[in-house]
């Protein structure tokens, strides 16, 4: 794919500043999108990833946005139209608190992490489709939500509430796929299993990489270019005929033998 396209071809990626959507932006770019990375709170990864890609020839800018916040998401979205056509949205942003048990829970917690996990996924393909659907006008599209191992093993004392986030995410995107499919949208999901990023740290576990991977299938972690790769490809006309489909890039992770 050629950069001449960029204009034509926009992707939203959001937390696209960090880890798997870092990846993805830059990944993007080298194929040609024009790329809104989104970011939350670290507008210096965010604006470090625009600078590699516009080094590099590329179009991209950095937006600042909560995904659970309607108004952000608005903002988002407008910058994505002031680059060019819409084609893409990838639903990367997530969080992960740090390990408890469930009756360890706060309300507060859950609230936050649903807000961000799975309203902030609904809210951003809600103003991708209007923009993407042939129903409102547009050329269609394609929507990749970021899924997870976790919610085929329910992370028991560590995670519980974030695999319950991408369970919502698993029938977010069987419902959404089949809802849109005869309007130009294809959606369909990554889940990745356990990726070398910060993700770790910031649920309190920083060495969880190197602790789990080594027992894995394939004997180490995953990166993030590699689950970038099968984002890209599901952007793309290579999987024209692939609708609320999971990919998983996990090593062997999460598989029933």
């Amino acid at each position: 794919m050629s950069s001449e396209i960029g204009a034509d071809r926009v992707v939203v990626v959001t937390g696209g500043g960090r880890g798997i959507g870092a990846a993805t932006s830059m990944l993007a770019a080298k194929r040609g999108y024009a790329v809104v990375v989104n970011y939350r709170s670290q507008p210096e990864a965010a604006e470090k990833i625009v600078a590699a890609i516009q080094a590099g020839g590329g179009d991209a800018v950095a937006v600042r946005g909560d995904v659970s916040e309607p108004e952000d998401v608005d903002s988002i979205f407008r910058a994505a139209d002031r680059l060019g056509t819409l084609h893409g949205l990838v639903n990367n942003a997530g969080i992960v608190e740090v390990a408890v048990r469930v009756d360890e829970m706060s309300a507060q917690r859950l609230a936050r992490i649903f807000a961000v996990n799975v309203t902030g996924s609904f809210l951003c393909a809600g103003a991708a489709i209007r923009r993407m659907s042939t129903k409102h006008g547009g050329r269609g599209g394609a929507i990749v939500n970021l899924a997870s191992t976790g919610s085929k093993i329910g992370s028991p004392g560590q995670y519980v509430d974030y695999a319950a986030t991408k369970g919502a995410i698993d029938t977010f995107t069987l419902g959404l796929a089949l809802e849109v499919a005869d309007e130009g949208i294809r959606v369909n999901a990554v889940r990745p299993g356990i990726i070398d990023t910060e993700i770790h740290a910031s649920g309190g576990d920083p060495g969880r990489v190197e602790r789990i991977g080594s027992g894995l299938p394939m004997g180490r972690a995953g990166t993030a270019k590699e689950v970038a790769k099968a984002i890209l490809w599901l952007l793309e006309d290579e999987s024209s005929y692939t609708t609320g489909s999971f990919v998983t890039v996990s090593g062997g992770r999460g598989l029933t033998p």
